[in-house]
């Protein structure tokens, strides 16, 4: 009689076969993303660059300004798109990182490109003209330059994760790296740009000149309404506040009536946050509202709120600024 031994899988054979199938999903959803990417930057690359070159509408250092290394950044997904149509994923990457700076400067550029958009618009009134006439071709379906042009950006941070958070991070190691660098490079350049804009729209709030708003290495953290108990039995007073990276900054409303100032806030005191104490006085269990001490040398602020969340966000966010 024979002994039937239990077949033993080829763990190895199954095992390379599994990686091989995830590997080319991962290629199919990036090469799916990489044509849909590439249709919508072909809008401005043929619509807006190729003809505006042609037709000297802008001179050459303006359509670099607004434009910067978009061609290069076109060309560069173009030829990862037909590596990865042959399957390439690897090689496709490793070629496409030579080319991962021009995100970098891309995302740099990217406050002046906006500024100088604008700008033209304003004074160009041929350009102001093309431009609109070009948005309405069914291609760009209702979408406008200013949406398109974030669109590397939106690229390399979102979708180039498909292949960082793989399971063959490890195996393109080098070309993982080089994107989590860029990334990194490109959402730091973007954050400090939305905090420019931040302190910029601070500041035009603010009556006058006096107080500095946009100083360098500030960031803005948040912004709201307080009741501002005060320490003689007076009425409370409601009170626009800002948190900074550095300061703590009371206003109020300047009069409804005022000829210039109608909109904006007047500026009453800057805390130094570095000299503060923060201390949650009620607002620990669930009653409604809450209240807030902040302890400054030669003043104690005391900060009320109806709603407790709003009281404990202020809490969390002047505790984590003071530290």
């Amino acid at each position: 009689c024979f002994l039937l031994l239990p077949t033993v899988p080829n763990t190895v054979e199954e095992q390379r076969a599994r990686w091989q199938r995830k590997w080319s999903r991962t290629a199919k959803e990036l090469l799916e993303t990489e044509h849909k990417y590439l249709e919508q930057l072909d809008l401005v690359v043929t619509f807006f660059v190729t003809i505006l070159k042609a037709k000297g509408t802008l001179k050459p250092a303006v359509l670099n300004t607004i434009f910067g290394p978009l061609e290069s950044i076109y060309s560069a997904s173009h030829v990862l798109s037909l590596h990865l149509e042959r399957g390439n994923l690897g090689p496709g990457l490793e070629n496409f990182c030579q080319n991962l700076e021009l995100y970098g400067h891309y995302a740099e550029n990217l406050e002046q490109a906006n500024k100088t958009l604008k700008e033209q618009l304003r004074k160009n009134k041929s350009f102001r003209r093309f431009k609109k006439l070009q948005e309405t071709r069914p291609q760009f379906q209702g979408r406008k330059l200013e949406d398109l042009l974030p669109l590397p950006l939106q690229r390399l941070c979102n979708t180039y994760s498909i292949v960082i958070t793989s399971e063959y991070a490890a195996i393109i190691s080098e070309a993982v790296k080089s994107i989590s660098e860029v990334s990194r490079w490109v959402q730091d350049t973007v954050r400090k740009r939305e905090n420019s804009l931040q302190l910029l729209r601070v500041q035009k709030l603010l009556k006058g000149q006096k107080t500095q708003v946009l100083t360098p290495g500030r960031w803005y953290i948040r912004e709201g309404w307080l009741l501002v108990v005060p320490s003689k039995g007076e009425e409370l007073k409601r009170r626009m506040f800002f948190l900074f990276s550095d300061v703590f900054i009371a206003t109020k409303p300047c009069h409804p009536l005022h000829p210039l100032n109608s909109n904006k806030l007047a500026c009453q005191a800057v805390y130094p946050l570095h000299q503060c104490v923060v201390d949650k006085v009620f607002g620990h269990t669930q009653s409604q509202g809450g209240l807030l001490s902040l302890s400054f040398p030669h003043k104690t602020l005391l900060l009320m709120s109806s709603e407790q969340q709003d009281i404990h966000d202020w809490y969390q966010s002047l505790t984590a600024a003071v530290r």
